[in-house]
């Protein structure tokens, strides 16, 4: 593979290093490239700047308390990186030289995540229907601040001012997702904390957790004890990529979980910063960890010990009511803790090897009166989203799900490529994009010989940011199916925090730019100028973002 260096991005790199000590940087809080990413649907800048100090304020609209938790936010900001004491007050109607928030001009254009920003030199106003649209436009509020706004610490030699600009934005798709697997390596508690916070950073709206699968069950179940206790853990895990002709192993048990009370912490600390969790519990393919901890819920009911290596398993849960009813008693409980409307239930890699050689479950095919295995999948699916559907919930699954079937409300996650998506919007279903080529977060990004040990692939900067959610092959009406899209980070081969930062960011800012900004104003280019003091900014907020970005040809 011939690997060339973008210049853009050499360029960004360059002006990244040219900056000096925190202290040094330039007093000045504007720049002549506004760096806004994902970039605004309408942007005018003008003449001028609005400089903030000890006696501007932050106003809000009376008894507004979502928005006076945005506005301390901001102001604490101010505290910790410019010394600055901003005072976050009801508004009584003297906006000069302060900082407005509010909700009393709606405007339909905007929806429930749109937003307007005017900056002059006496003042700045930031407008929304609901107080989700006042979030993001203080996201953009950030980036349009001097990039030490994100210091940890106070850094001096700072003007703390906005450039004049007036901001008109909605974002393109209501889905703006990232994923991250906890199953292959578990990730603290206080990271995926971070992780939401980098989501609301990028004004993505929605954490994917991926929660179950062979190698961990993640989550505390109370009534079923053993999937933490045995499933939460494994005897040891493979070294290097899975296949290799001599497979090592290190020895070490692995796992973890997060208690029902850490998931809340969790989901509430997503909630206030606008982003919906929703929950992936796989099923009926992937289950080892949850046999090995119940083995009556698999085929062939010998013991099974939870995955220490990567791949795909023939351990399939069986369709037996007693197993419908634990996977019942499971989701009742996820449920319970998770408000999303959807709850996500794998379908992917289902392999049916022991359900084709398995006597009852083959009884079981003809006394439904089912075609083939296929269709006892669909079956599954079914019988596990009406009873989803009845605790008014939806079901998401993997594309797999269209085999066999598809069950009557389900929406698809198109990971195989982009046909999953369009099939599903063809039949009228909804379907959420991300396919393994464009964000799949667990691919190189550069030459391997460079770059820490990933799965495999390649997939740069650039083609992340290429990426349309929207096929060519829909209509206009069938394109009204697609919500969004969302990039995956799998695990098997990221054992850290800090190696999961190193492979997300900063493709998901090129992702939050495919997701939110439309599609016509998309341009490398123009995404590459403002990409140094992202870089900067990453730089603040303690992110191991890839120092590397390649075009391959």
């Amino acid at each position: 593979m011939k690997i060339t260096y973008l210049l853009s991005f050499l360029i960004a790199i360059g002006m990244l290093n040219s900056c000096t000590s925190k202290q040094e940087k330039a007093t000045t809080a504007t720049s002549a490239v506004i760096s806004i990413i994902p970039k605004p649907v309408k942007l005018q800048k003008g003449e001028g700047s609005f400089v903030i100090n000890n006696d501007t304020k932050i106003l809000v609209d009376a008894g507004n308390e979502e928005l006076k938790k945005i506005a301390q936010t901001l102001a604490d900001q101010f505290q910790k990186a410019g010394n600055l004491t901003i005072n976050v007050e009801e508004n009584t109607g003297n906006t000069d030289k302060n900082i407005v928030f509010t909700l009393k001009t709606p405007q339909d254009s905007l929806g429930k995540e749109g937003y307007t920003l005017s900056v002059t030199d006496k003042g700045v106003t930031l407008k929304a229907n609901q107080a989700t649209g006042i979030f993001y436009g203080y996201q953009t509020i950030r980036q349009l601040l001097p990039t030490a706004i994100e210091s940890s610490g106070a850094v001096n030699s700072i003007t703390w001012s906005l450039p004049v600009i007036e901001i008109t934005d909605t974002p393109r798709f209501v889905w703006r997702g990232l994923h991250l697997d906890v199953s292959r390596h578990f990730m603290p508690k206080e990271f995926v904390k971070k992780y939401i916070d980098l989501l609301a950073f990028h004004k993505l709206n929605t954490f994917h957790w991926h929660l179950t699968d062979d190698q961990g069950w993640r989550i505390e179940i109370k009534k079923y004890p053993k999937l933490t206790e045995i499933g939460g853990w494994r005897k040891e895990t493979l070294i290097g990529h899975a296949g290799e002709k001599v497979e090592r192993f290190d020895g070490k048990r692995y796992g973890g979980f997060y208690t029902q009370e850490e998931i809340k912490e969790v989901v509430q600390y997503a909630k206030e910063r606008y982003i919906t969790v929703v929950p992936e519990i796989e099923m009926p393919g992937h289950a080892m960890a949850a046999i090995a901890a119940y083995p009556e819920l698999g085929v062939t009911g010998k013991p099974v010990e939870v995955g220490t290596k990567w791949g795909v398993f023939p351990d399939i849960f069986n369709a037996e009511d007693k197993t419908f009813s634990f996977l019942e008693d499971v989701l009742s409980e996820v449920i319970t803790l998770f408000p999303s409307e959807y709850i996500h239930v794998g379908g992917d890699e289902a392999i049916k090897d022991y359900w084709k050689t398995s006597p009852v479950i083959q009884k079981k095919i003809k006394d439904l009166k089912l075609k083939d295995e296929h269709e006892l999948q669909s079956y599954f699916i079914q019988r596990i989203e009406k009873f989803l559907n009845a605790k008014s919930k939806k079901l998401i699954g993997w594309d797999e799900i269209l085999e066999g079937g598809i069950a009557p409300n389900a929406t698809i996650m198109s990971w195989r490529g982009i046909e999953g998506g369009i099939a599903a919007a063809k039949a009228h279903h909804n379907a959420i994009m991300t396919p393994g080529d464009f964000v799949y977060f667990d691919h190189y990004q550069g030459p391997e010989k460079t770059e820490p040990l990933a799965i495999g692939g390649f997939l740069p900067l650039t083609k992340v940011y290429s990426y349309e959610p929207v096929p060519a092959e829909l209509s206009a009406e069938e394109s009204k199916y697609i919500l969004g899209a969302q990039a995956n980070l799998w695990t098997e081969y990221i054992e850290t925090p800090e190696h999961a930062e190193y492979m997300v960011f900063p493709r998901a800012s090129a992702l939050a730019e495919v997701v939110w900004s439309p599609k016509e104003q998309k341009n490398w280019d123009d995404f590459a100028k403002r990409i140094p003091q992202q870089l900067e900014r990453y730089k603040y907020l303690n992110v191991n973002y890839a120092k590397t970005a390649f075009d391959g040809k």
